[in-house]
């Protein structure tokens, strides 16, 4: 199980779109709303379970809802605006700071920058 200190170094993180490419959920598109620590994400409409939920004031009879659970990072991939999957590869500018791109029709296309974490200073 990972801690604190070896966080996970993913391309994915919180507010990617991103598509399932393993799993029953295979082809499915989503956003990810949260990174988890341990290699796994939580993708807005995939991976969908039913849970009970006990009575309560507000409801007292009650109810089975849907919620997402999290899903492993190696099923999903970063998806282009047309929900292709693509890989990301990373690129020093003249600046020195690091960028995300990927390939499309023999094109580099600038995806996001890389964040910088206040440990590696």
């Amino acid at each position: 199980m990972a801690n604190k200190a070896t966080r996970n170094k993913s391309k994915i993180r919180k507010g990617d779109k991103v598509v399932v490419i393993a799993g029953n959920d295979r082809g499915q598109t989503g956003i990810v709303l949260h990174s988890m620590d341990n290699d796994r994400v939580l993708v807005q409409g995939v991976n969908m379970r039913k849970k009970h939920v006990k009575p309560t004031q507000e409801n007292p009879k009650g109810d089975i809802i849907d919620i997402e659970k999290s899903i492993h990072i190696s099923n999903v991939q970063v998806c282009d605006d047309d929900d292709k999957p693509v890989k990301l590869k990373v690129k020093h500018d003249s600046n020195g700071e690091k960028t995300y791109f990927y390939k499309k029709n023999d094109q580099e296309i600038v995806y996001r920058s890389v964040k910088k974490h206040a440990s590696a200073k």
